[in-house]
């Protein structure tokens, strides 16, 4: 996601990601451009000088407000600003990304910082706070967002268009040389980013400071800010699982032995929760729980706060091995790990900066000949025997991320009977809406939201939505992130496109999708966009690929059918999905950003999502969820595997917005193959009026 610090999910990085290695995969620092001329000069962090064009959000909506007239004082940024001239602050700006200490995509409402400081709730976001200017970073999704929410005390700074400087070159123009620009390095940034941005600012003779002991967000937030979470926590149930949590510790600890680590810390919540088979409520739509976990080859400490522990969960840890410390002991222990002289495995790109200093310092406290020592090893370390003179790190990428990705038969199982369970929700809801509005009944896009919200709750096994449902009528259908709310939504029009992006959580697996449909009569412009999606979806869908294929290599092949006629999209096409967790998980991804080189691989699951949008009018996207198979190929060219999907999400495809002039006879075929199975897996499930209209938008097109 293009913010400081971005998610593990790849679909979401930024075009600049392309120059990274997968080590660097979950960091980046977002670039934003726009066309226009400049409105104002500033020096590019190189000896050559360029301009910039950046206007504030209120330019953006052509408010009545003139250049000349300053925008009134943004109090939140006041307050703010005063806290830079503290003793042991003294900074000249404060960077707030969009994370939690642990990199998550969704995060807690006690840990939104950007978006209370801004007003701006995307997912992905970057704020920059100086003395007198303040600008925030997000990508393509949230552009027609951000601009809706910004105040003119904010610069909107879009991220992929031509133009506009990075956050670090930003600052190296905005501020004198020799500025001070403050970070949390504890709760916000990783390793890798700090020290990037280090780096980088300090080009201009810029010092980046950590701010340990407060978070000013925090400090100007005080008592209005919600409480962390402290809901329970489950067990995942083996049935569900596939594998115990012993036979998944004892995989790990054979990786770390073979890298020569004794113990790795994992601060990703979707990794805990999958290798420890527990699922939380901690993070509105993700079941997980605010965490971290330390595997050593004799043993392993989960730190957490208790009072969400319950007895259950206790024996199940305690049967597998894992003791339970205090969620706030994690310092403490990494500097015992280095008493230890432990050879510690860091995935830099999500352990936070605060973690990796600390190990750091005390290796340089405890260790032997540390310069010499603290380095990456790859070898020489047999779990048991050999005796170090000093600490040790290994910064190498979590290898739970991959071992989560490919689902087991139980994970996948779960994944096709909760889907078909969806999608029954599914049809009864849109058996309900197209009646209502057909009878002129007056909705809002939140109205349909909660209403699907009602069909799926009634579900076997449902827990939660997986994020907040995308509902948009006409123009907002083109915010590719659009969450409508109840004081500013739109009434769903009749005659405009409408799109429906949402998904759910149930016990045994999770679901994302995507319908465009029109309830009226659709233009023919509206009928060839959609028709071009569906045959961009149904080229990725038919694919088939040799193994070690890495998803950027796909992608084209969703935006052919676009690109003939000069049209595209500004997201990836496909991003993972977890097994009754995050709905956007990593390392792998279908997307134009070819800096992940993940090969996809025979159990991984992916969307498969492309669309159109143009701004100010309407939406189109097609998503379904597909796991990669192996193929059945008459040869095997170099001896290798082929590979190809099978579908997971079993809703028809709305007929009506169709141009057939421009499909061709096997895509005709695919669209009716599909419908046919659709029918088949999907009608025993239905009564009644959505049985009917089940079987209505399942019949085959006439050829």
């Amino acid at each position: 996601m293009q913010r400081l610090l971005v998610s593990t999910h790849p679909l979401l990085l930024p075009p600049p990601l392309a120059a990274f290695s997968c080590r660097q995969i979950r960091r980046i620092l977002p670039q934003s451009r726009t066309a226009k001329p400049p409105s104002f000069s500033v020096c590019n962090c190189s000896s050559n000088s360029s301009t910039f064009k950046v206007k504030t959000s209120s330019e953006l909506r052509n408010t009545k407000a003139s250049s000349s007239t300053d925008p009134q004082p943004d109090p939140k940024l006041t307050a703010l600003r005063r806290l830079f001239s503290n003793p042991g602050i003294a900074i000249d700006a404060y960077i707030i990304p969009s994370h939690d200490a642990h990199q998550s995509e969704f995060i807690a409402e006690c840990y939104t910082r950007r978006a209370y400081i801004s007003g701006f709730t995307g997912s992905a976001g970057t704020a920059v706070v100086t003395k007198d200017k303040a600008a925030l970073w997000t990508d393509g999704r949230y552009f027609l967002q951000a601009e809706k929410q910004l105040t003119s005390s904010w610069i909107l700074m879009r991220a992929g268009n031509p133009g506009v400087p990075t956050t670090s070159q930003w600052l190296n123009d905005v501020l004198p040389p020799g500025g001070r620009v403050g970070i949390d390095p504890q709760f916000l940034f990783t390793s890798d980013a700090a020290e990037e941005l280090k780096q980088v600012i300090s080009y201009n003779n810029h010092e980046l400071v950590y701010l340990y002991n407060s978070n000013l967000v925090d400090e100007i937030w005080k008592d209005n800010r919600p409480q962390p979470p402290n809901k329970p926590v489950r067990v995942h149930d083996l049935k569900y699982a596939g594998l115990d949590v012993s036979s998944k510790l004892s995989n790990l600890r054979t990786e770390l032995a073979g890298a020569g680590s004794s113990a790795i810390v994992i601060s990703m919540l979707d990794e805990i929760a999958w290798l420890l088979n527990l699922r939380g409520s901690d993070i509105p739509h993700s079941p997980v729980v605010y965490a971290y976990l330390i595997v050593e080859i004799d043993g392993a400490k989960l730190f957490i706060d208790d009072s969400k522990v319950t007895e259950e969960v206790s024996d199940h840890l305690k049967k597998a091995g894992v003791e339970l410390r205090p969620y706030s002991s994690i310092i403490s222990e990494i500097e015992s790990l280095a008493a230890q002289g432990a050879a510690l495995w860091l995935d830099t790109s999500s352990v936070n900066a605060a973690i990796v200093n600390v190990y750091k310092a005390a290796c340089g406290r405890y260790g032997h000949n540390h310069e010499k020592k603290h380095k990456t090893r790859t070898q020489g370390f047999d779990g048991s025997t050999e005796q170090l003179d000093g600490p040790t790190t290994l910064h190498r990428c979590s290898p739970v991320s991959l071992a989560k990705a490919i689902k087991n038969e139980q994970e996948l199982e779960g994944m096709k009977s909760c889907h078909l369970r969806d999608a029954a929700a599914i049809c009864q809801f849109w058996d309900w809406l197209e009646t209502e509005i057909s009878n002129n009944r007056t909705l809002t896009e939140v109205d349909v939201s909660d209403k699907l919200l009602q069909f799926r709750s009634k579900q076997a096994g449902f827990l939660d939505t997986s994020f907040d449902t995308i509902s948009g009528s006409g123009p907002n259908g083109a915010i590719i992130h659009y969450r409508p709310e109840p004081e500013s939504c739109s009434i769903v029009d009749a005659n405009k496109l409408f799109l429906l992006d949402s998904g759910a959580q149930y016990v045994d697996g999770t679901t994302d999708i995507t319908r465009t449909v029109h309830f009226g009569e659709p233009t023919s412009r509206e009928k060839e966009c959609f028709t071009r999606v569906l045959q961009g979806h149904i080229a990725l869908d038919q694919l088939v690929f040799p193994e070690n294929t890495p998803g950027f290599v796909m992608d084209a092949f969703a935006r052919s059918s676009l690109w003939k006629v000069g049209l595209d999209y500004r997201h990836g096409t496909g991003h993972g999905v977890g097994a009754a967790l995050n709905v956007h998980e990593g390392p792998q991804s279908i997307s134009y950003r070819y800096g992940n080189l993940t090969p996809l691989v025979n159990g991984m699951i992916v969307s498969n999502e492309p669309g159109y949008y143009e701004d100010h009018a309407f939406g189109i996207r097609i998503e379904n969820l597909l796991y990669v198979r192996s193929a059945e190929t008459p040869n095997r060219f170099g001896g290798i595997e082929y590979l190809g999907f099978e579908k997971l999400t079993y809703v028809p495809i709305q007929i009506k917005l169709l141009d057939l002039s421009l499909l061709s006879a096997a895509e005709i075929d695919w669209l009716n193959n599909y419908h046919s199975q659709v029918w088949e897996k999907v009608s025993r499930l239905l009564d009644g009026s959505a049985r009917q209209w089940l079987w209505d938008n399942t019949r085959p097109i006439m050829q």
